[in-house]
């Protein structure tokens, strides 16, 4: 009797046999076959919702971004119920894997009054559960820009928490470690009190996987010493995760000429940077994008595919020159990177915990994280141990399900510049939750 394979099987064959998983080992990242990877990113968000749903316009745009030269995607939604299999062979197909926001648009951890809670729980684990499967799957952020002010550093253990208990409950699934880290605003206050905290106390368990940066500070045309990148290459010499760019591309004055990418992968930054995302392919309001899908509409214009005056399905055409710019410069970047035989993780920094500072960061030390179902409420204590799972005195307990409101940084990290459309997508959530 001939075996009839259901079709979401076949689709996730083909992943798992055109692409090798990725793993992070020390301050780098790993194919299974013990080759040094590089993310060349691209962030793809075509709709609010979930871009990975449609089959055929995935293929039209993986099959673009591999004459690009990328290899990743970051997408900041998907609705974990939806079928991505299709999409997620298409960009299997192209080599290009893909970093997953686990939160939703009601689902943030909110900067100014955090909690960490079941119904945050369930919803990133329902995103972990549905991306699992896929070999491409790189990894999975749990936030974004959480904290964009110094006074909003008090945060930063709830992060952490939600790090600590995906990762758990990924083992508890037995899926493979699929790296699950943040993607933090650029703030010089809080640099690198953050990322030294979410890296810091000796528990592995508790700590991200990587750590991103969204970071705009190259301006073309800029150099290494006067675009701020030397400071940050500073501070991230022998990071104890992974470290890339999240985001990164600013279009101030414009064309972009993505001359920090030589710079990001070259012999000054490759042995402690692991890559970067540029954002973003589609082109909106922001004059962001490097593709559009035909000519800009009237922003009152409806359709199935139409959003704040943008089209958002179709033949992907290049954007010049900037689609042109980034092909050229990535065209000449070969990183040089290490064998995981020849690689000793051990040669890496562990970095203590950052003390509170008058310039905003705002936590202690290395302070008990809260247990899920706990509110922030004013202040922090030391964890006597580097062990997690003490409920500490600084937080209650609390049922409340996230704000449908989504935080400010997010707004500005990915609303702002992911168009109108959005925005007007978010009002809906704030007025009708």
């Amino acid at each position: 009797m001939k075996q009839i394979w259901p079709a979401a099987l076949v689709a996730a064959a083909t992943v798992t046999a055109a692409i090798s998983p990725i793993t992070s080992v020390g301050n780098k990242f790993f194919t299974s076959s013990g080759v040094q990877f590089f993310i060349k990113g691209i962030a793809y968000q075509l709709t609010p919702d979930d871009p990975l749903v449609d089959t055929e316009q995935c293929k039209r745009d993986a099959e673009l971004m591999k004459t690009l030269g990328a290899n990743t995607i970051r997408v900041y939604h998907v609705d974990p119920k939806a079928d991505h299999s299709g999409c997620m062979s298409e960009f299997a197909n192209a080599g290009i894997y893909a970093l997953i926001d686990m939160d939703t648009f009601n689902t943030y951890i909110l900067p100014n009054n955090p909690w960490w809670n079941q119904t945050q729980y369930h919803a990133y684990s329902a995103v972990m559960d549905a991306f699992s499967e896929f070999d491409n799957t790189l990894g999975f952020f749990v936030g974004n820009e959480i904290i964009a002010k110094p006074d909003q550093s008090m945060a930063a253990p709830f992060i952490k928490a939600a790090a600590r208990d995906m990762k758990a409950y990924r083992d508890q699934k037995k899926y493979r470690k699929i790296p699950i880290g943040y993607s933090a605003a650029d703030i010089a206050e809080l640099r690198p009190m953050l990322q030294d905290y979410l890296t810091c106390g000796g528990n592995a368990s508790e700590n991200i996987d990587f750590f991103g940066l969204n970071s705009y500070e190259w301006c073309d045309p800029s150099t290494y010493e006067s675009s701020g990148y030397r400071n940050l290459e500073s501070m991230a010499v022998d990071f104890p995760v992974p470290i890339f760019f999240s985001e990164t591309g600013c279009n101030v004055p414009g064309p972009r000429l993505f001359e920090d990418q030589a710079a990001i992968f070259g012999p000054r930054m490759v042995k402690d940077w692991s890559g970067s995302i540029i954002y973003e392919w589609i082109q909106e309001e922001n004059n962001y994008g490097l593709i559009s899908y035909g000519p800009k509409a009237d922003p009152t214009a409806t359709g199935p595919n139409v959003e704040g005056g943008f089209t958002r399905k179709g033949q992907p055409t290049p954007v010049t020159p900037d689609f042109s710019n980034l092909k050229k410069q990535w065209a000449t970047i070969t990183p040089s990177g290490v064998a995981i035989s020849d690689y000793d993780p051990s040669s890496v920094s562990t970095r203590g915990c950052p003390t509170s500072t008058p310039s905003g960061w705002l936590v202690n030390g290395n302070v008990a994280l809260p247990t899920l179902g706990e509110t922030f409420r004013g202040s922090y204590t030391p964890s006597p141990t580097v062990t997690g799972g003490s409920s500490p005195s600084n937080v209650q307990s609390g049922t409340a399900s996230a704000s449908p409101t989504k935080n400010a940084a997010s707004v500005r990290g990915e609303i702002t510049r992911m168009g109108v459309g959005l925005v007007v997508l978010m009002l809906v959530f704030t007025l009708w939750p």
